[in-house]
């Protein structure tokens, strides 16, 4: 697959970036191009996902990742202009790995930048917490019992309706 990179400013020209890739990335050199936005910028938050070794009891030797070209990009970009529209975001990155992964990889990366650290940590973490469950991807584990494939748990949606609940309205 080839990677794919959706660059949008939003109303108040910030910079969101959605990148959807089976290459790794440098996280230092992502912070870089979202320091270099602005000198406004007082601090960034970020998110790191790693794959990991163990699942719902079970142990974990790999993880594979498939999207939807085309519309995942599209849904995580609206993801990042709603946290936008709600806080002082000068910048955002969201970065999710496809393909075969194994425990300790990096698959997803999420960094906001703004003037303020309370700014910046909401709106990532309501990324984050979108992005589990509004973005499309499917993940297959690979287990000592065989393949899986995983369903979005209970609590991530528990997440979200409590953003809808705390936000008073309908996000999704």
């Amino acid at each position: 697959m080839t990677e794919i990179e959706t660059n949008h400013n939003s109303h108040q020209n910030h910079h969101l970036s959605v990148r959807v890739q089976e290459s790794d990335f440098d996280v230092s050199d992502e912070l870089k191009a979202l320091r270099g936005l602005s000198p406004r910028i007082g601090g960034i938050v970020t998110f790191l996902g790693l794959v990991r070794d163990l699942n719902d009891n079970a142990d974990v030797s790999g993880l594979f990742l498939e999207h939807y070209p085309g519309m995942t990009e599209k849904q995580i970009l609206q993801i990042l202009q709603e946290a936008d529209q709600r806080w002082n975001v000068i910048g955002a990155t969201v970065m999710h790995r496809i393909g075969q992964l194994s425990p300790l990889d990096q698959i997803v990366f999420v960094a906001v930048a703004s003037e303020h650290r309370g700014d910046a940590f909401t709106a990532c973490e309501f990324v984050i917490d979108y992005l589990k469950t509004r973005a499309t991807f499917w993940k297959k584990e690979t287990t000592p019992e065989g393949d899986r494939w995983l369903v979005t748990r209970d609590t991530d949606v528990a997440v979200v309706d409590a953003w809808q609940e705390k936000l008073g309205d309908d996000l999704s």
